[in-house]
């Protein structure tokens, strides 16, 4: 599940002058090296990583092609995973999950059976393999490509079973709503000690340290949904405003379709205020009613600023769509001249999307800083580009968004416990509802890590460990829509009653996931070597968090009165005669619209993103990588790895130049030998 190219140091292929990523070397392999299908030490092929319930189900001596150089070893199917293991490689115990050629069944998108007469796809159970495959190409939903090539004298019906072996594994296992969980734990540690690197924001106490940690003085944890009887798309506690009851927060919830009220998500230290609310289709009766969302969604500020989230942004059909064009064009067989292939990229609509969410958290980080205000961000649902915007805003403008930890936890604030269905979007059970929002929330931070590369602490393998993480079935994180879901599945209260208990739990087992484990345990999953280059080399941690306030800077003041209520749409801000539309009818003021001044010079710690032309790019090590021929272009992720390549290219310069002669060293030469003789 990780990345590989020639150039890149998370290859963990066996090198044969020494070992990358600390993984032990290649090892003595006595004639074949295989066990017997059916020996006791079939289960030696994964070099003790098998998974607690994981069974082999078949296996066939290849060829690991694509890459340089062709590494020879085998292919394993099991009933979670289809691995290749090359020869005399040894996957480690403690990070059973660590490896360049895992792929997750539910990671596999395409599967291509090839011979030297024909190609075919092979899709559901029932597919027909008439010939028996010389090669197979599996291609990733996270844009991996795993091609192996099989040996020919007798061992070409290993390569027939193991990938019908394939094809049935990988449709029962879409096929099934509710994975079979993976129970992890490290050698000699207990899994139920283990603690999560962030906090998951799981309990009270948890939401009421983040709270202090943002100085958000004017707001308190709320019980309301402690039971999840409010919302079970919501997290158990969240944040409203000091003066609101708990009673008149059930009652303002109960206005929306999906019971999700306004809501704190970023306290700026300026003083502003960046909420989240669904937009709400229900009629409203009750005055009182109105009056608790009114006071929930001015904050005690004045000024307050309703943002239309969806307005300029993709449907999430338009996003789907985009992705299954980007995939298809980024398969090595695509169809695509290489002429032409630039304009297809931009048919795709992937990086348009890409610089539209830009230029709106842009937009609404200047609406955040410039004024102590509330911002309200609405939309339909308010689980999809709510999230993408605040998570965007709270990295233009808090560079403790922008440090490692900081990124984490955002994520699990402001996507896990938001209750962003990530199930439902990245489309694992086969529902239609498909759409992935948070990877393209994570092409969004690789643009912004592209721009300001030294404001980032992490770097692009960190984005692309993310980016992989949502196909791996290892924890709840990802695997479910809502928190209410995960505390199911993971047995922490009772389904029928829905009342939460922290110390109601289950012995772990094969069919129940550890809720002790996310996906932030990286540990349990990479090398610490692959752990170390999710840092940045060049970031610069010299800004301290009390030098970022914002100045008021009044040139970006929007006039209006003391008290006053805009609507912000396409760029321009609109009087509103009232804070909630859905009153009446959406009633404006006669007054012309004012666009939102824009400053030429960002402020002191405020990222303003560039999003026309050639300033967003394509993510080619996230999307290109099953082309290894472009991964050769990309330079070393670390110093050490810039350094091993300048060494490289040192060596390759002596080969290049023509000896010099022992008499030639008193004598004045051209300062470029190459060139003068070339003449």
């Amino acid at each position: 599940m990780w990345w590989g190219g020639r150039g890149q140091s998370f290859n963990i292929a066996p090198q044969k002058e020494e070992p990358e990523m600390g993984l032990s070397g290649p090892q003595s392999v006595q004639g074949s090296g295989m066990p017997e299908p059916r020996s006791p030490q079939l289960g030696s092929c994964l070099a003790s990583g098998c998974l607690p319930g994981e069974q082999i189900l078949a296996w066939a001596p290849g060829v690991r092609k694509g890459l340089e150089p062709e590494l020879p070893g085998t292919l394993i199917c099991t009933n979670l995973r289809v691995t290749f293991q090359p020869c005399g490689w040894q996957r480690r115990q403690e990070t059973p999950l660590s490896s360049d050629y895992d792929f997750a069944l539910v990671n596999i998108g395409q599967l291509e059976a090839v011979s030297s007469l024909s190609r075919v796809q092979l899709h559901r159970p029932g597919s027909l393999l008439k010939f028996i495959p010389e090669e197979i190409l599996i291609h990733g939903r996270d844009f991996r490509l795993l091609r192996v090539g099989f040996e020919a004298g007798g061992l070409e019906p290993q390569a027939f079973q193991v990938t019908m072996a394939i094809v049935q594994a990988r449709a029962q296992s879409s096929q099934t709503q509710h994975y079979s969980a993976i129970t992890l734990s490290k050698a000699g540690q207990s899994s139920g000690s283990r603690k999560s690197p962030i906090p998951l924001l799981e309990t009270s106490e948890d939401w009421e340290t983040e709270r202090k940690k943002q100085g958000a003085k004017g707001w308190r944890v709320s019980l309301v949904n402690e039971r999840f009887d409010v919302a079970t798309s919501l997290p158990r506690y969240f944040w409203v405003p000091n003066r609101t009851l708990d009673s008149e927060v059930r009652r303002a919830f109960g206005h929306f379709h999906q019971g999700r009220g306004p809501r704190l998500s970023w306290h700026h230290p300026g003083g502003s205020d960046l909420l989240a609310v669904e937009v709400s289709t229900q009629p409203v009766t009750l005055t009182r009613r109105i009056s608790a969302v009114e006071s929930m969604l001015q904050a005690g500020h004045s000024d307050v600023v309703l943002v239309d989230t969806m307005d300029e942004l993709p449907s999430l059909a338009d996003v789907q769509l985009a992705h299954l064009r980007l995939r298809a064009l980024c398969l090595p067989d695509s169809s695509v001249a290489e002429d032409k292939w630039l304009s297809a990229l931009e048919g795709t609509r992937w990086l348009d999307y890409v610089r539209s969410c830009l230029r709106k958290a842009s937009d609404i980080s200047v609406l955040v800083t410039s004024r102590v205000r509330s911002v309200v961000l609405q939309e339909r649902g308010d689980r999809d580009f709510n999230g993408l915007l605040s998570s965007l805003v709270q990295l233009l403008s808090a560079p403790e968004a922008r440090t490692l930890l900081g990124f984490q936890s955002l994520v699990q604030r402001e996507w896990v416990a938001a209750g962003h269905p990530f199930l439902t979007r990245l489309g694992v059970t086969g529902v239609s509802e498909k759409a992935p929002v948070f990877l393209l929330f994570l092409d969004c931070v690789w643009q912004l890590l592209q721009q300001f590369p030294a404001e980032f602490e992490f770097s692009e393998f960190f984005l692309l460990a993310l980016h992989d993480s949502v196909r791996v079935p290892d924890t709840l994180t990802f695997l479910r829509d809502n928190p209410w879901e995960r505390g199911k599945q993971s047995r922490q209260f009772n389904s029928y009653t829905q009342v939460y208990t922290p110390g109601y739990s289950h012995p772990p087992d094969g069919n129940s996931i550890n809720s002790q484990l996310s996906v932030w345990d990286w540990d349990l999953r990479y090398s610490n070597e692959q752990i170390l280059q999710f840092h940045n080399p060049g970031y610069d941690p010299e800004h301290c968090q009390d030098s970022w306030l914002p100045r008021q800077q009044p040139s970006f003041m929007v006039p209006g009165p003391p008290s006053s209520v805009w609507l912000f749409s396409r760029g321009a801000l609109t009087a509103l005669n009232q804070l909630c539309p859905w009153r009446d009818s959406p009633s404006l003021l006669t007054v012309s619209s004012r666009w939102l001044p824009r400053p030429a010079i960002s402020s002191e710690r405020l990222l303003l993103p560039g999003y026309l032309g050639p300033q967003i790019r394509l993510w080619r090590r996230c999307y290109l990588r099953g082309r290894p021929e472009v991964q050769m272009g990309l330079s070393a992720p670390t110093i050490t790895g810039l350094q091993d390549e300048l060494s490289r290219l040192q060596e390759l310069l002596k080969k290049w130049t023509p000896r010099i002669s022992p008499e030639d060293h008193s004598k004045k030469r051209d300062p470029n030998p190459i060139l003068s003789q070339s003449c």
